[in-house]
């Protein structure tokens, strides 16, 4: 029996890197298209590589040829005119469409935990988010007027190496090396959860080509819950140091740093607790097994290799200091 073919479209990104290892070592024939790959996440040998830009469906048709696939995978549909350029380029060409949403998309305020699959979407502080749920509409749609094969799956807060959990990015990190304190929304017991992009993937992939994913939706994370607290207080571990903590109301973040606002205050600093039952039933026996504890080290590990990947935000960190100075 020939091998099944998945494409990924981007392929290359925090969460989708570590799909197209996985779909490899799961026997599947894996294609990758966007327009280059990203530095630090080169394509594993195997895989085909279509270079276009995304965003022009001619320049992906020609791209393409005549090539049809079992499932296609979208990591980079952010709006309703990207999704519907997407039905209009992938219809008859794939038995199976994956939109990559967001767990951000979850209703907001959270009215009730843990959040599963049938949880409202709405979400009025990120623009975001709302552009995720007009996606989620408009394949739902496709799907129910003329059979669009559409799977969507929400990732919650997914990282990898390269990524630390915070709009601050290393900046909180070179705070926390200098013993300076760092700011924590609310009262830091807020409850979060991180997934590592190898546990992502574990769940991902048997979702391929499975026909009982089709019209159907899912959510990926973790199992571990984290308050912020403890997580700034792993990351100070996984650094060396001890984190000095300075705890500022979401609001008086955002209006000194309004870039953080939106999803500061439509995701971050709401308790966010899932139950993944529904993801098991397709992938049966799947577990996340990564805790954070182990996945900060192996992200300090990475920004420790090498002094250029250590940039500090200078605005950002005169912005903790101002906050500091006004709430600690």
């Amino acid at each position: 029996m020939p091998a099944r073919s998945v494409l990924f479209v981007g392929g290359t990104g925090k969460i989708s890197s570590a799909c197209v290892v996985r779909a490899l070592g799961a026997g599947w024939d894996v294609y990758v298209l966007n327009r280059a790959t990203t530095v630090g996440r080169p394509l594993p040998d195997g895989v085909t590589s279509f270079t276009a830009d995304v965003r022009d469906a001619e320049s992906v048709r020609a791209a393409l040829g005549g090539h049809e696939f079992d499932a296609v995978a979208n990591f980079v549909v952010m709006t309703e005119e990207q999704a519907g350029a997407d039905i209009d380029l992938f219809a008859g060409r794939t038995a199976q469409y994956v939109f990559i949403s967001s767990a951000s998309a979850y209703q907001k305020p959270v009215a009730r935990i843990p959040i599963v699959e049938s949880t409202p979407l709405r979400n009025p502080y990120w623009q975001y988010s709302r552009d995720k749920i007009a996606c989620e509409l408009a394949f739902s749609e496709a799907y129910r007027t003329s059979g669009f094969p559409v799977t969507i799956v929400r990732p919650s807060h997914t990282y990898d190496k390269t990524m630390l959990p915070f709009d601050g990015g290393w900046t909180v990190v070179d705070r926390m090396r200098r013993a300076k304190p760092v700011v924590v929304h609310g009262d830091g017991t807020s409850l979060w959860t991180l997934t590592h992009h190898d546990d992502f993937a574990r769940a991902f992939v048997p979702l391929l080509g499975n026909p009982h994913a089709v019209g159907d939706t899912f959510h990926i994370t973790s199992d571990e819950v984290l308050t912020w607290n403890q997580i700034h207080e792993i990351v100070a571990r996984a650094a060396g140091v001890e984190a000095r903590l300075v705890h500022v109301a979401s609001e008086s973040i955002a209006s000194v740093l309004p870039a953080w606002g939106p999803g500061l205050i439509g995701d971050k600093s709401h308790s966010l607790v899932f139950d993944n039952s529904k993801i098991r039933r397709l992938a049966p026996g799947w577990e996340a097994t990564i805790p954070f504890a182990s996945g900060a080290r192996e992200v300090l590990e990475w920004f420790d290799a090498d002094p250029a990947r250590r940039l500090v935000d200078h605005a950002v960190d005169e912005a903790m200091d101002a906050l500091v100075a006004r709430h600690g």
